[in-house]
């Protein structure tokens, strides 16, 4: 019974690293870094906002809005374009690294 738990934690544990990575890949493939910085802390522009940190729901709400039009404000229209290349799996992925660094 014991090897079975550590075995569920073990497997838990390295889905957790391979999501983590996999969001952070995302992140740099979609260009996303070059208006947030690569840490999601150095903006290109200071008006260009921090992602990392951010509550992940937020990223996602924001996100799926840009992607989808229902936000069409300020610096929204220039990430109108990369939104929809970005899926909504993906925008979950994005988010979740995102939301796990300071």
């Amino acid at each position: 019974m014991k090897l079975a738990k550590v075995l569920i934690l073990a497997v838990g544990i390295i889905f957790s690293v391979a999501s983590f990575a996999a969001g952070k890949s995302l992140y740099m493939s979609k260009t996303c870094w070059a208006c947030h910085g690569k840490d999601g802390n150095t903006t290109l522009q200071p008006a260009y906002p921090k992602v990392a940190g951010q509550n992940k729901e937020y990223l996602i709400n924001q996100m799926r809005d840009i992607k989808t039009g229902v936000r069409s404000n300020g610096q929204s229209e220039a990430m109108k374009g990369v939104m929809g290349l970005v899926s909504d799996d993906e925008i979950v992925e994005i988010a979740d690294w995102l939301s796990k660094i300071k």
